[in-house]
């Protein structure tokens, strides 16, 4: 049942970006003669943001931002499919890599623009009571992780719970899964409405929604990396001057005060820093890199 319903919402998500990507481009047109627009793929896992940076970026350089926000698999399914988009910003190094893989990027077309470190995210409160990963082995305890296969943040999660639990632990945490978000944003909702207990997330998700989420530290030993999101000029670009116009922006100083704005990390002295707080030596741990999703994790 799964299977279907996970292969069901990918169909439906590449029916409605098509529809999305067919209106950007007749938008656009008008100003394809002055080469004076782009699209943009952009992992949800930094969508508060980047929408305030796409509307300084459109002030300043008057060059109109089609913008679609996604799981970064998704984002990067309909562009093979559409061999459309300017830029590709994923929510992690793992789908980057996959891009480049597939070669879908512009060579050294790729900048890191800022870091992002896992936690426990719950409601405000934490009525629960949880405090670590174990507690998310209880009975009853909802818990909801983003897509593995297609979402960032849900790969992290993978990962972690494959490198923390034994394999009964595990057994008794994926009982307690409830919900496979389809993007990072989905994935703090699922907090915001109180659909899960717990989900396994992004630091900067209680920012987002800091009346309703607050987030608990993970375990030296249970960070396993940390996590980076970059961008890259897609090889189907039709204006790699603007697209690259739009790169440096996003790595500049206005994008970089507004990353900060919502608590992101704009280098990894400041994410180590964090760790390292109320006397927690967590020490240096990888940054980015790739996770082989077991496939014991595929849904579809």
């Amino acid at each position: 049942m799964k299977s279907f319903i996970n292969a069901l919402i990918y169909l439906l998500n590449a029916i409605s970006l098509i529809a999305v990507l067919s209106c950007n481009h007749a938008d656009s047109r008008v100003d394809d003669k002055t080469n004076n627009s782009l699209l943009v793929f952009c992992g949800a896992a930094s969508k508060p943001p980047m929408d305030e940076i796409i509307s300084e970026f459109e002030k300043q350089t008057k060059i109109k931002v089609f913008v679609t926000y996604g799981g970064s698999g998704y984002l990067l399914s309909q562009i093979l499919l559409t061999h459309q988009g300017d830029v590709y910003v994923p929510g992690s190094s793992d789908f980057m890599d996959k891009a480049q893989s597939l070669g879908v990027l512009i060579p050294n077309s790729e900048k890191k623009l800022v870091y992002l470190i896992p936690e426990i995210c719950v409601a405000k409160g934490n009525p629960k009571n949880i405090h670590s990963l174990r507690d998310l082995v209880k009975p009853g305890i909802k818990i909801g992780i983003g897509n593995p296969e297609q979402v960032c943040v849900g790969t992290y999660a993978v990962e972690i719970i494959e490198k923390t639990f034994s394999e009964e632990e595990k057994k008794v945490l994926r009982n307690n899964i409830v919900n496979y978000a389809e993007s990072c944003e989905k994935t703090a909702n699922l907090i915001t409405f109180n659909i899960v207990d717990a989900v396994i997330g992004w630091d900067v998700f209680q920012y987002w929604d800091s009346s309703r989420i607050e987030s608990i530290k993970l375990k030296k030993d249970e960070i396993i990396r940390i996590g980076y999101i970059p961008a890259g000029i897609l090889k189907y670009s039709k204006n790699r001057m603007n697209a690259q116009r739009f790169i440096d922006f996003l790595s500049g100083s206005i994008a970089r005060s507004i990353f900060k704005k919502y608590h992101y990390y704009s280098d990894t002295n400041e994410v180590f820093n964090y760790l390292d707080q109320e006397g927690n030596k967590i020490g240096k741990k990888p940054i980015g890199g790739v996770y082989l999703l077991p496939k014991s994790w595929t849904l579809q």
